[in-house]
């Protein structure tokens, strides 16, 4: 249970909320991570790279429902969206390259198309990085807006030395251009994975709102064993956050969570980490689909009960069973876990927290032998 404390800045501050019995703030922030509430902007040529793109950001191959077409039958000057099939509120937003006339204005083609409006925007290329969408890069700095990333996005036949080569001349481009710390990712847009996207998702982690980074990383497939420590972590903020909620915390009735006993608050956080997780039989099935490999080879590394189905019976029952062990858990650790003036209302508390974490714990394990699965097979 201890781990749950290791500096998540998420938690501290809804542990400051609590503190301050701004209990409509923790319910707010909870309600918020279980949407996954987040818009991202994709800008540039419409073609298989984008397309490969958007699609691998909601765990989807290019004839899954929901995918991404290629050709895009989105008119030249019109956004199209697609919405993640897990979470209706995780949107990624297809928009027009930036043009490359010499009259460009960058102000025109943000207010055009909203720019300002996404939580983050990505331009994305595959040759060379054309001037003026440098121009709109400074313009969305000029006003405050940092999230907004240049990717280079690689094809089937594009060598590490090509890609290489083009990531160069774009950095000098920046640099040309006035960029003083410029950043080019390189991105292979069916495996994830690999290249820079995992520094990407790091970068972006540090730059958006902590709420809204918290949402990306929970609404993204997990294509590494790192994304899976980080979608835990945001899970056992949750635990904490709808804990201590629960069972008396506050005088002030919450409606988040009615009492201990109504599981379903419990049972709605375990569904939401099956599917962030790609535990569902879906997830799984896209998954091995997309690796080439047996759906029962990767269903079979689901050894907890709530990865392969989260039911309000399992829950109950393991809310019951931490009950019964509370003697247990270390007086101190309990102290140092609840906000200060919830102690004496430690016993619902401390059994959600219990159970819940146990739970996340395992289901996490069993997301990272799948990742590992999976990546080993595709190698």
């Amino acid at each position: 249970m201890a781990d749950v404390f290791r500096s998540l800045n998420l938690l501290e501050t809804l542990k400051e909320s609590i503190e301050s019995n701004k209990l409509s703030d923790v319910r707010d922030a909870v309600e918020d991570l279980l949407i996954s509430r987040i818009n991202l902007a994709v800008v540039g040529d419409r073609g298989n790279e984008k397309a490969s793109f958007m699609n691998s950001l909601r765990g989807l191959g290019p004839d899954d429902e929901g995918a991404a077409p290629c050709p895009s039958p989105a008119a030249a000057e019109e956004v199209a969206g697609y919405p993640n099939p897990k979470y209706p509120d995780f949107r990624l937003w297809d928009l027009p390259p930036v043009p490359t006339t010499s009259s460009f204005e960058p102000e025109e083609y943000m207010n055009k198309f909203k720019f300002l409006r996404y939580n983050a925007v990505f331009m994305t290329f595959t040759q060379t990085l054309q001037p003026n969408s440098v121009q709109v890069y400074l313009e969305a700095l000029s006003l405050q807006r940092q999230t907004v990333y240049f990717l280079l996005l690689a094809s089937v036949k594009d060598t590490d030395k090509t890609l290489e080569e083009r990531k160069k001349a774009s950095l000098e481009e920046l640099k040309s251009q006035g960029v003083k710390q410029p950043k080019v990712y390189l991105i292979r847009p069916s495996t994830l994975e690999k290249l820079d996207f995992p520094g990407l998702l790091e970068d972006m982690g540090r730059d958006l709102p902590e709420i809204r980074a918290h949402a990306l990383f929970l609404a993204l497939p997990t294509i590494t064993s790192a994304l899976v420590t980080q979608k835990k972590d945001s899970f056992k903020a949750i635990i904490w956050a709808a804990a201590s909620l629960s069972g008396g915390v506050s005088a002030i009735p919450v409606p988040l969570v009615a009492s201990m006993v109504d599981s379903s608050v419990a049972v709605r956080i375990l569904l939401k980490a099956q599917l962030s997780l790609c535990l569902d039989d879906e997830s799984i099935e896209r998954l091995a689909r997309q690796r080439s490999m047996e759906p029962a080879k990767l269903k079979e590394l689901r050894t907890c009960v709530l990865s392969v189905e989260v039911t309000k019976g399992e829950v109950k029952k393991r809310l019951a069973i931490a009950e019964k062990d509370l003697a247990t858990v270390s007086s101190k650790l309990l102290q140092m876990a609840m906000p200060r003036h919830a102690r004496s209302a430690g016993r619902s508390f401390t059994a959600m927290l219990q159970a819940l974490n146990s739970a996340i714990d395992e289901m996490a394990a069993d997301a990272e032998n799948i990742v590992a699965a999976a990546l080993g097979e595709g190698k």
